[in-house]
């Protein structure tokens, strides 16, 4: 469940389709400076993110930050993404229309803050950096003597 100042917010910037630096000044500092974060809260954001073109760069650094620490180090258990941490996250990140860069952009960052991923994250984390290659890159098998 989100809170009532979190909804006023979310209410207000779908009003006016933008989320400025201000916004997010307001979200970090007044509305969850002192929130302890849940998924609720990690749900709507990224949803706003999906939802509103017109949005700071503030914002994607904000969101980034607040997905890994809540994923990564806040939720239990600490610095492991399990099978129901990566299943919420593969939906959460991939609802909709599919992941946006920005969504991909954190599944990439999670895999790699963690100590331990689940390989359902690492898999979707991966296959999103592989449809962002150019046209005509093959991989190419490296290996490396030791």
């Amino acid at each position: 469940m989100i809170g009532h100042e979190l909804r006023e917010f979310v209410d207000r910037v779908m009003d006016r389709h933008a989320i400025d630096d201000e916004d997010v000044r307001v979200l970090q500092r007044e509305i969850l400076h002192e929130v302890v974060l849940t998924r609720d809260i990690i749900d709507v954001l990224v949803a706003l993110d999906r939802a509103v073109a017109d949005k700071s760069p503030l914002f994607a650094d904000v969101l980034l930050a607040f997905c890994v620490d809540f994923s990564v180090w806040e939720s239990r258990p600490t610095g492991r993404i399990d099978r129901d941490k990566a299943h919420w996250l593969v939906t959460t990140l991939s609802a909709g229309q599919g992941p946006t860069p920005l969504a991909q952009k954190i599944a990439f960052e999670v895999v790699r803050e963690a100590e331990v991923c689940d390989e359902a994250l690492v898999s979707f984390a991966l296959r999103k950096a592989e449809a962002r290659l150019p046209l005509g890159f093959t991989a190419q098998r490296v290996l490396l003597a030791s």
